[in-house]
């Protein structure tokens, strides 16, 4: 998608998420959805990242020796979890009323989390894992937010992307059935043809320096009610690259 701002911030989605922000941490609220989805992300995120830099199962801050970034950390559901595992986290959300959100949480919960209003093109710092999860399908350039991503990893570092897919299954279960049938996230939250298929976001990572490590989907269960991980990538999936 053409930008010629050379900004990845898209004021629609801002102005969308922001009029939301005072919900962020209600279980119960506009984001009730992504509470649900939170448990078993986490749970995906915390084992790649042990896995990818060898730490040990073991020991009450596993990520101590990693600086990690959310990217698009809204309210800081994931940047919080993350920090009491032990890393120094970052989290940047173009939505101001989001960060101060996630500042005034964080500060309730006695944690230390650097929260900035900003895009990742407007950073220059390194980080060793970066999280960008369901914001690649609000951004205005997606070529320019993946570059800039990119250049935020250290060498040997992990990208994650969580997004959904442009599918027709997706346009059924994300778009008809989550906003208009079931009202869990309110009408007009995501535009489908802001979807990208896996293959979109690898094909252009791979101009950037990140190799490909693996892709993985996320299952609703109507029966549990829960999440699960899948191999079925048609609505929610994740890609995760290494920095060469």
């Amino acid at each position: 998608m053409d930008n010629k701002n050379n900004q990845t911030a898209d004021l629609q989605e801002i102005n969308k998420f922001s009029k939301m922000a005072s919900e962020w941490w209600d279980p119960n609220g506009k984001f009730a959805p992504l509470h649900k989805f939170n448990p078993i992300r986490q749970e995906f995120l915390v084992d790649k990242i042990k896995n990818h830099f060898g730490i040990l199962p073991n020991g009450s801050y596993p990520f101590k020796n990693l600086k990690l970034l959310d990217v698009g950390c809204g309210g800081g559901l994931i940047a919080e979890p993350m920090t009491r595992l032990g890393a120094k986290v970052t989290g940047i959300d173009a939505s101001e009323k989001n960060i101060n959100v996630a500042k005034f949480h964080a500060e309730q919960m006695n944690l230390k989390i650097n929260y900035l209003a900003t895009t990742p093109e407007n950073l220059n710092e390194q980080f060793d894992v970066i999280l960008c999860l369901e914001i690649i399908e609000h951004v205005a350039d997606v070529d320019l937010f993946i570059q800039s991503c990119a250049k935020l990893l250290k060498k040997n570092g992990i990208i994650f992307f969580a997004t959904l897919n442009r599918t027709a299954k997706s346009f059924l279960f994300a778009i008809v059935g989550a906003e208009y049938i079931l009202n869990w996230l309110p009408k007009g939250t995501h535009d489908w043809n802001k979807f990208l298929k896996p293959s979109e976001i690898i094909s252009t990572a791979l101009k950037y320096q990140l190799e490909f490590k693996e892709k993985i989907g996320f299952k609703f269960n109507i029966f549990s009610r829960e999440w699960q991980k899948s191999k079925d990538m048609d609505v929610n999936y994740a890609v995760s690259f290494k920095k060469n």
